[in-house]
């Protein structure tokens, strides 16, 4: 079996939307709300990579995010509020592995906007479009194993957990597990 890649998404950026929410390309002038959301301590410490520390810091990881997308290794979207036009967050398919129609997703939100289901709708819509139009065959999510909420929403939204891996990744000076689950295309078939 044979599944390839739709690769004429990367012709232009897809612009999505859900009921609430409109799903666009990340902009320079976004900068200030990836700090913002970035840095605070609620999403901060649930995400192993070193957080911006300026604006600057911002710019330059939509420039990176834009140049992944430009060599069609992956996508990041900006979350927004259709009512306030608000960037609450962000959701990316990266790590794409086009021999097996394959690819990670990363996800953060605006604390304020937790627990009123904009994170389930936001996956639900983006997983949709990641196995409808871009055609992938399985998506990936990698959990801090602490952040409960996350790995509740993955189940909920039909991932299985398909691995725990003790100390495997360096961060910070300190070795962390991690948590993977899986949703295959055919799970919501």
């Amino acid at each position: 079996m044979s599944i390839k890649l739709n690769e004429a998404i990367f012709n232009k950026f897809p612009e999505i939307e859900s009921k609430r929410l409109l799903f666009r390309q990340l902009r320079k002038d976004d900068a200030s709300y990836i700090l913002s959301i970035r840095t605070d301590k609620k999403v901060s410490r649930y995400i192993d990579t070193v957080a911006p520390q300026t604006i600057k810091d911002s710019e330059k990881r939509i420039s990176r995010i834009q140049t992944t997308f430009n060599e069609q290794k992956g996508i990041t979207w900006a979350i927004v509020d259709k009512i306030t036009n608000t960037l609450i967050g962000d959701f990316g398919i990266w790590r794409l592995d086009k021999d097996n129609s394959r690819g990670e997703i990363g996800y953060v939100l605006d604390p304020r906007y937790w627990g009123k289901g904009y994170m389930k709708e936001t996956i639900t819509t983006l997983v949709h479009y990641a196995f409808n139009d871009l055609n992938l065959h399985s998506l990936e999510a990698n959990v801090n194993p602490d952040n409960k909420n996350s790995k509740q929403l993955l189940l909920n939204v039909g991932f299985k957990q398909e691995a725990y891996f003790r100390e495997n990744y360096l961060f910070d000076g300190r070795f962390l597990d991690s948590e993977i689950y899986c949703l295959l295309k055919s799970d919501i078939a």
